[in-house]
């Protein structure tokens, strides 16, 4: 189904930056696929536009440097002009925050006829706060990533069923398949038989790294030959760094930040892991499950979704060191075992987690929003009390169709 009109619908994802992340990779993804002849996709950052945001320059719009400050209310009407000159069609809004709160006040304002916030995190440090409680009744969808996630949103968060919706993150399944990891371990000084344990997380706190040094010198006790990779960057390198020299396994370690060549890391691994206090459906793990890696990963937020006990990796209590080290050490003893769950992840991912469902998902909701706004503004026209929102009347958190799971 696609909108009347001729020209493409002018949608603005508004963020605070496009640092390489999960959150900012998916929606890289997002823009580049989205069809233009149904929309013209534009990315808008209160701060700075970040690796990817200038990597995005090239091909579309990016508005930055909106924000100074928390309490900087110039970025009020900075972001109005934005989406009014010329009019958006769509505002998302992508995570908590203060993006969330002056982007959706400024669409309102601009009076945008789709307002929506993408949410990917179940609390801290994305906690949704009183303030943007207050804007609910002008937003016309709440996205979650997950089944759980959307129940989260209605039952936790209190957002109206109504407006909830799911929509599966997705990757690219082609980009992220089984290759040969030889190369990648040559480079890395890694013998092709030594057991390798990665993790995909930005360095900060809420990713728990710590656990997994903490499990790797567990680990390294029984397998003397493992190696480990931690592939991100953030905040907590440093310390993370002097952690893994204290613990005596600083030469197992390979800190390897950012990299382009993501999918031949993980390939490089016989498993991942995601130690992670909270998470809503993180993208690290379709991606190790696209090359054929099974998944270790704490059992939080929507993990168990994708993280599937026994047929795609393993789940331990969050927090937990000797569970997660336990079943580390079984799953590396093991290749039968890791070979059935990552051929069964790799199945799944294919099925139900691709980027063409997530972008068809978002299309489908918006076209959908607007296209229901537009047949209220033709039957209203001649009245004066019209409402300033509109429920999509969905009565439960919603799968968009398309979007597997």
């Amino acid at each position: 189904m696609s909108h009347a009109s001729p020209i493409p619908l002018r949608v603005l994802f508004l963020v605070t930056s496009m640092p390489v992340g999960g959150a900012e990779t998916l929606l890289m993804n997002l823009v580049r696929r989205m069809d233009r002849k149904r929309f013209a996709p534009e990315i808008v950052c209160l701060k700075e536009p970040g690796p990817l945001g200038e990597q995005l320059a090239c091909e579309m719009r990016i508005h930055s440097h909106l924000l100074t400050s928390k309490y900087d209310l110039r970025v009020l009407p900075k972001l109005w002009r934005i989406m009014r000159i010329p009019r958006a069609d769509a505002v998302i809004t992508v995570g908590a925050g203060d993006k969330m709160f002056w982007g959706r006040l400024a669409a309102r304002l601009a009076g945008v006829p789709v307002i929506a916030s993408a949410l990917h995190s179940t609390g801290w440090p994305d906690g949704i706060g009183q303030l943007n409680r207050m804007l609910t009744r002008f937003t016309d969808a709440f996205i979650g990533v997950a089944s759980a996630h959307g129940r989260h949103l209605v039952e936790i968060e209190g957002f109206p069923e109504s407006k909830v919706h799911v929509i599966y993150n997705g990757i690219d399944a082609d980009r992220f398949a089984p290759r040969d990891a030889n190369r990648i371990r040559e480079s890395l000084g890694i013998a092709p038989v030594a057991p390798v344990v990665g993790i995909l997380a930005a360095l900060r706190p809420e990713k728990n790294h710590e656990l997994f040094l903490a499990g790797a010198q567990r680990i390294l006790a029984e397998l003397p030959t493992a190696q480990f990779v931690v592939v991100g960057d953030g905040p907590k390198r440093a310390e993370l760094e002097e952690l893994a020299a204290s613990l005596q396994i600083a030469d197992a370690v390979h800190f390897l930040g950012t990299r382009n060549d993501v999918p031949d890391v993980l390939a490089a691994c016989d498993l991942v892991s995601l130690t992670s206090h909270n998470e809503a459906a993180p993208v690290s793990i379709l991606e190790a499950l696209g090359v054929g890696c099974p998944v270790l990963s704490s059992h939080v937020g929507s993990v168990s979704e994708t993280v599937i006990e026994g047929e795609t990796g393993r789940l331990f209590p969050a927090g937990d060191l000797d569970a997660y080290a336990t079943a580390a050490i079984e799953l590396l003893r093991d290749k039968p075992l890791r070979t059935r769950l990552g051929a069964a992840g790799r199945r799944l991912v294919v099925e139900r987690w691709s980027l063409d469902a997530m972008v068809g998902g978002y299309e489908q909701l918006i076209e959908g929003i607007y296209q229901s706004k537009g047949r209220m503004s033709e039957s209203q026209a001649s009245c004066s009390d019209a409402t300033p929102a509109l429920s999509v009347g969905f009565a439960k958190p919603r799968q968009v169709e398309g979007t597997g799971g």
